[in-house]
Formats: C-alpha cells, structure tokens, sequence
C-alpha cells in the first residue's frame, strides 16, 4: 500500500475510495503495519516538538515541557492512539447490528483507521502549539469521512449512516476522555485521540 496515495485519496474522493478499500483483503494486523502506525506517528511527534522544542509563549513568557517528559508524552500518546482505534473498532463493529447494519470487524477496523485520517494529520498542527486548535478543525472532517464510509463497510442503510456516525462520535468523545485521564497518570498532562488530539 503506498500510504501518501492512500490518504490522498480518503482525503480528496473519499466516496470512490471506500468502496476500494472495501475490496481489500488486508487484515487488522497489515492495516496498523503499513498504515496506521504511521499516522499515529504525526500528532505524538508533532507534540512533542512543539512542546519540548518550540515550547509555549506569550504575555512576555515561555514555557517547554521537560524533554524526558516530552518523550514520555509521545511514546504514551502513540500508543493510546493505537489503542483507541482498536477500541473505536470493536464499538463500529458492536453497533452496526444497531443500525441494520453487518458486523464485520476488519471492516470497522477499516473504517475507524481510514476515517481518522484527516483528525491524525491535523495533529502536525501541534508543531507550533498556537495553531493547535486548526488540528480540531482538521478532525471534523474525519466526520464527513466516517460518515461516507458506515454505508460501504457496515453494509447500514444510508439513510441510518448518520445517526451511526454520531452515536460512534459520542462514543469516541467518551473514549478519548478516558484515555486521555490514563495518559495523565503516565504524564502528567497530555492526551491522545483517534481523530486528533482533543478530539474524535
């Protein structure tokens, strides 16, 4: 799988390319390897280099977090990411029945890794922290892109594909909170999210 393809595709016609991914035979396991991890990748190293590196100013002052902590950081916030698109997965797939849809696990693994495309790269926002709230920005399109894709990986009528969208929203809203919670124990701050840091 070439990856910049790839998330040029969801991102530009993300209509044309479910039904693409829909066809594919990879398992979860080749999904994290070539695609996954790499996007997880970009908020937790973006992170870091914006708060250990370029740090926090304003009001004549300047903040960094502590390298170590920093590195801390982003190993945990890689992880948890990893973490919660599984965790997200499991859900998609337990509600498809919900909205008449079918259970098919890689198929909802698909749909959260792909669909948290534009939510994962908005994390390169954190490089410089004053444009962290654009990454918010970037992860309401991974909305649109969970929503075109519930039809083609669930197999849910369209016309249900909304309030599936949502209720896995609010899902990972709740997710994120508590994930976020465990990574201030291991941190003391920070978070991690599947559509983007502070948001799903």
């Amino acid at each position: 799988m070439n990856v910049v393809q790839r998330v040029k595709d969801i991102l530009l016609k993300p209509k044309e390319t479910w039904p693409a991914i829909a066809a594919e035979t990879d398992d979860i396991a080749s999904v994290y390897k070539n695609y996954v991890v790499y996007l997880a990748a970009i908020p937790a190293v973006a992170t870091f280099i914006g708060l250990s590196l370029v740090g926090i100013g304003g009001f004549g002052m300047h903040f960094r977090v502590p390298v170590v902590t920093g590195l801390v950081n982003m190993v945990v916030g890689f992880a948890l990411t990893l973490v919660m698109v599984y965790v997200l997965a499991l859900i998609a797939n337990a509600l498809a029945p919900t909205f008449r849809g079918e259970k098919n696990l890689p198929n909802a693994f698909k749909l959260i890794a792909y669909g948290s495309t534009a939510g994962l790269l908005g994390g390169v926002f954190n490089l410089l922290p004053v444009l962290s709230m654009l990454g918010m920005l970037a992860a309401l399109y991974s909305i649109y892109l969970l929503y075109t894709g519930v039809p083609v990986m669930m197999k849910a009528p369209q016309e249900k594909s909304l309030a599936y969208t949502a209720v896995l929203i609010v899902c990972g809203i709740v997710a994120g909170i508590i994930v976020g919670a465990i990574s201030a124990m291991f941190t003391g701050g920070g978070g991690a999210s599947v559509m983007g840091k502070a948001s799903t």
